[in-house]
């Protein structure tokens, strides 16, 4: 049943409510759990920044205040974005009831074949619809609420169009991962509570991000820690049972999904959500201002874009293709904006061909926002972006095509006639200024006349002022920005100029009509630059490292259960070699030797030796440990990897030695997927860095010839 415009029946709101055509986005009636939200192989590196065969992952960047997560989070701040970010928030969950309200309304008029409950039904219906239809109105007025977003300078600037952030619901991971911890990996989960609650806690403070760099930085641990996450807790083959809950950031739908995609995808939105607020905010009429600004737009158009790429199948619209090719478009839009706007700072006052390059850049700014209206106004977009954004958008493009030919008349109009040196330069640029030349005198009578330059500056203001009354018309259609004070002044404003200038050089003996001057063609001097995120900005260790190596210890490897083997040292020592570290691997074992008789195998890995844990053990360390038994023995701690017995599999270790040390350096999207499929590789344990640590580990000689350095028993 489609939501359809109820513009009479407004519920009193505190601030404006737009106009917009709500439908039911695409279909959604409530949580989605329909095709899981899919991955595609990126281009990073692993959020630790490096291997973990070096007995340990990157920690933390040390802070001098605390942790990222308190720097970055600030849930209790009553500014306007926070209790703006609350307002959304009851607003999602007033939405999520009346869409679960109204399923049930009609799974009951589906099933019913009474005639008076169809009726009282249909009569619920209506009231949930147009309580619906009210919420997401009140929605999309926040979602329109830019200048909250805007910077607090008394500059005048054009406001630019921010994103609110995903909002999501609290998530409890004790009981799943303590479950996961013990079933898979035969530890007691209770001995891990803290560091559940640490990501529990993490998670929540990732909700509430502060408007600056710290809380980009607490967006980017969260998602580095999920890279760990999958690779610790979610098998290929089964499910952790844990729903993930985020609303879309535009209607306030909310979706649901097991799959981890979604939760890395909807943090990932919000890195580049947060990014256009920080954009929003700068002081744009100063040279830094501008430069942070272009920035963070561009990070803004990166993160969109990498979400684009690499995940399909989003449950949500904001997520969808179509709503992420837009958000790009658009970044890319505002950060040509803002070097127009830099260009004006720069740019001498009165030079001829410092106006000419500001006309292109100004004609620039019109064809980019051109294409992002076109898009928006796409059959697949138009009814899910707020209409004060697709306005905004004209509003802009018309309003720098008016600027284009105000400056292309100000430079023929108020910029001296060429002398015999500078012609020959102001020729060349004006042959390529115009997208068709002008009608009239050659190309040199037009720049060397004044009166030739007044009338064809004539016809650019003109043009102008027609493009500025456009841009003025069309935002008085919308509500929202009828109250948006700033445009309304620079609109107002362009258009004053325009006519001031159009009567300073409109002469009374003018008999002649003025032409219609020819478009000018769009040319930037700093082409805009799609960011994407930079991963291994931010170093995070694994929470849950004490369960061992990820490259053995993972949710994708299953094991036999510890084997505790008491060893004897014979006459010709142990009877079994080593090889790499984290955890040490058991590369041959001598037919016949205690190692033999005890029932050690190739391919078993140490993970204790005397109760001491070695898992995270340097080689070195456990030939050490080895090396100082007495007459007593030792006790060893193996496990083997299911699907690894047997000396075919240690020989396909020894294969991939090589080329396996690379594997744990990529931080693709899908390196649970890649990795698994990788024959060579899955049964591997990546030892370090640097794979000439583990050629040297192996011998094959007597242990009496054995020194220090080397390592066979």
């Amino acid at each position: 049943m489609p939501l359809l415009p109820r513009r009479g029946r407004r519920r009193d709101r505190s601030g404006p409510v737009a106009p917009q055509r709500w439908g039911l986005c695409g279909g959604h009636r409530g949580p989605v759990d329909a095709a899981p939200l899919e991955m595609m192989p990126p281009e990073e590196d692993s959020p630790a920044g490096g291997g973990e065969g070096d007995g340990g992952l990157v920690l933390l960047q040390a802070r001098k205040n605390g942790s990222t997560r308190k720097q970055g989070c600030d849930p209790f701040a009553q500014t306007q974005r926070s209790k703006l970010q609350h307002r959304r928030a009851r607003i999602n969950q007033q939405i999520n009831k009346e869409m679960r309200m109204r399923a049930g309304a009609e799974n009951l008029f589906r099933a019913t074949s009474n005639h008076k409950v169809k009726e009282t039904v249909a009569l619920e219906l209506s009231y949930v619809n147009s309580n619906l239809q009210l919420l997401k109105e009140e929605l999309e007025e926040l979602n329109s609420s830019m200048d909250v977003y805007q910077n607090d300078s008394e500059s005048i600037s054009v406001p630019m169009i921010p994103l609110g952030l995903k909002e999501t619901k609290e998530l409890d991971l004790l009981v799943p991962l303590k479950d996961l911890i013990s079933e898979h990996y035969g530890e007691d989960g209770i001995l891990f509570e803290k560091e559940i609650k640490e990501f529990m806690e993490l998670r929540q403070a990732m909700r509430t991000p502060s408007r600056n760099e710290a809380g980009l930085e607490l967006l980017m641990e969260y998602y580095n820690q999920l890279y760990f996450l999958d690779s610790r807790f979610f098998p290929p083959t089964k499910s952790l049972g844990v729903f993930f809950h985020w609303y879309d950031s535009l209607t306030g739908v909310p979706s649901h999904q097991r799959a981890l995609a979604f939760e890395k995808g909807s943090v990932l939105f919000n890195i580049g959500a947060l990014h256009t607020q920080i954009g929003a905010r700068q002081d744009r009429a100063s040279l830094p201002g501008l430069n942070q600004a272009i920035d963070a737009f561009q990070k803004a158009a990166g993160a969109f874009n990498y979400l684009k790429e690499n995940f399909s199948n989003a449950p949500s619209l904001d997520m969808s293709a179509a709503s992420l090719n837009m958000l790009v478009r658009l970044m890319i839009a505002q950060v040509q904006e803002c070097v127009f706007e830099k260009m004006t700072l720069l740019r001498a006052q009165h030079d001829f061909l410092a106006r000419l390059q500001l006309a292109q850049e100004a004609a620039r700014v019109e064809d980019v926002y051109s294409l992002v209206h076109q898009t928006m106004t796409q059959a697949h977009v138009k009814d899910y972006v707020p209409f004060s954004w697709i306005t905004m958008v004209h509003v802009k493009s018309e309003h720098f095509k008016a600027l284009s030919h105000y400056f292309a008349a100000i430079a023929l109009c108020d910029c001296p006639v060429a002398s015999d040196a500078e012609l020959p330069e102001q020729e060349k640029a004006f042959i390529q200024f115009h997208i068709t030349m002008p009608e009239g005198p050659s190309l040199r009578t037009l720049l060397q006349d004044p009166e030739e330059r007044r009338k064809l500056g004539k016809a650019h203001l003109k043009k102008a002022i027609m493009k500025h009354e456009e841009a003025m018309r069309i935002h008085g259609l919308c509500k929202i920005l009828r109250k948006m004070d700033i445009l309304q002044e620079v609109l107002s404003f362009a258009h004053k100029r325009s006519l001031s200038k159009y009567s300073e050089i409109d002469h009374e003996e003018d008999f002649f009509e003025t032409g219609d001057a020819p478009d000018i063609h769009p040319k930037t001097h700093q082409k805009p630059e799609i960011k994407s995120p930079n991963f291994s900005q931010v170093k995070v260790t694994d929470l849950f490292h004490r369960l061992g190596p990820l490259s053995v210890f993972s949710a994708k490897n299953k094991w036999y259960p510890v084997r505790r083997v008491h060893l004897m040292r014979g006459e010709n020592g142990f009877g079994f070699t080593l090889r790499g570290d984290s955890p040490v691997l058991i590369a041959g074992v001598i037919p016949g030797g205690c190692a033999a008789e005890a029932g050690l195998k190739e391919g078993d890995y140490i993970i204790s030796v005397n109760g001491k844990d070695c898992k995270w053990s340097k080689h070195a360390e456990v030939v050490q440990l080895l090396k100082s038994t007495g007459e007593e023995g030792v006790e060893i701690g193996v496990i083997t990897l299911q699907g690894s017995e047997g000396p075919k599999a240690a020989d396909k270790k020894a294969a991939a030695m090589s080329s396996g040390s690379g594997l744990l350096k990529s931080n693709k999207e899908n390196s649970r997927k890649s990795l698994m499929n990788n024959k060579s590789a899955s049964t591997l344990l990546v030892w370090s860095k640097k794979s000439k640590r583990s050629k040297k580990s192996t011998y094959g000689i007597p242990f009496t010839a054995v020194g220090d350095n080397e390592a066979m028993y």
